[in-house]
């Protein structure tokens, strides 16, 4: 199967004009984005906290991470984004696909967003919590 590269956006919540494009690789294998450290420094994000990444070759790292705005394929979500060093390719993690509602076609070597993003996954509420649920939903459109 080939790579899959695609145009996304970081922008900074706290200051929504300062914002960074890029081609980014779609991993799938990778929780989290990873951004070069001077693009996200770039546009005023700063690390919030430090986590340990296992990396492919079965070592772990300390990296630093923030929270920013992702942008891609019309749509957009709150992620976690790593610092990654100045060469480094940027990633689109799992977490932010999943999401977007955004799979991969491995077949076709393409994405595709669904229309509808689930909110059950593996937690199936009884009646008066999806009645409490649906109201919540009513109050935050």
């Amino acid at each position: 199967m080939g790579l899959i590269h695609a145009k996304a956006a970081v922008r900074n919540p706290a200051e929504p004009s300062r914002v960074w494009e890029g081609t980014f690789l779609v991993d799938t294998g990778a929780t989290d984005c990873l951004v070069p450290r001077p693009h996200l420094e770039g546009i005023g994000l700063k690390p919030e906290g430090q986590w340990v990444y296992g990396l492919a070759d079965g070592s772990e790292v300390r990296m630093d991470v923030t929270v920013g705005r992702i942008e891609f394929m019309d749509t957009f979500v709150g992620a976690t984004i790593v610092f990654g060093e100045p060469d480094a390719e940027p990633l689109l993690g799992a977490a932010a696909l999943e999401s977007l509602g955004i799979e991969v076609d491995p077949l076709n070597q393409t994405l595709k967003r669904h229309l509808v993003i689930s909110l059950r996954g593996g937690f199936r509420p009884r009646r008066s919590e999806a009645v409490s649920l649906a109201r919540a939903a009513r109050r935050f459109p």
